[in-house]
């Protein structure tokens, strides 16, 4: 168990840190296109990163504990439908006590990816202007840098959340076997 959680401990440790050495050449290129000022963007690059891991990190929290209650809904799922099979509670009875017909928690695979992109988008640009404005002190090229920015890093965002996933998904299959 210690061994597990320590693997599960560096695995986000290393998320986390790639997606901030990601992130900070992707704000420092994209700062520099817009400012055409170098030491602007190295200072956007370094410190918009730094406040995006921080958010990032509470922001993959908050989808980790989504991702949990979407698996116990599964084992949630499987037992309603073997009290339904055992005439326990019927179909009626189960939209009665959860609010609904057809029981499912779990998001589509593209739509859980969608809505943590865009979710991931909004924080993203909210910080970005923040921190390009607390930098240039010019409302046009904080918004600028806020708006095109965060586009680029939300590509970015769902390769790295892909390969993080994958990367993940395999390590688990090996564990099992």
């Amino acid at each position: 168990m210690v061994v597990t959680l320590a693997r599960s401990v560096q695995s986000l440790a290393l998320k986390i840190a790639s997606y901030g050495v990601m992130h900070l050449i992707v704000a420092m290129l994209v700062a520099w296109a817009i400012t055409q000022d170098w030491r602007m963007a190295l200072a956007i690059g370094f410190v918009e990163p730094f406040f995006q891991t921080i958010a990032y990190s509470f922001h993959d929290r908050v989808w980790h504990r989504i991702e949990q209650r979407r698996r116990r809904s599964g084992m949630e799922e499987t037992a309603e439908a073997f009290t339904a099979r055992l005439d326990v509670m019927n179909a009626e009875e189960q939209a009665r006590a959860h609010g609904h017909h057809g029981h499912t928690h779990a998001l589509p695979s593209f739509g859980k990816i969608a809505v943590k992109t865009v979710t991931y988008g909004v924080m993203h640009l909210i910080v970005a202007v923040a921190v390009a404005f607390a930098i240039t002190q010019d409302i046009r090229q904080a918004l600028a840098i806020g708006i095109i920015e965060p586009l680029v890093q939300m590509v970015f965002f769902a390769i790295h959340d892909r390969v993080w996933t994958a990367r993940e998904a395999k390590r688990a299959a090996t564990q099992t076997a």
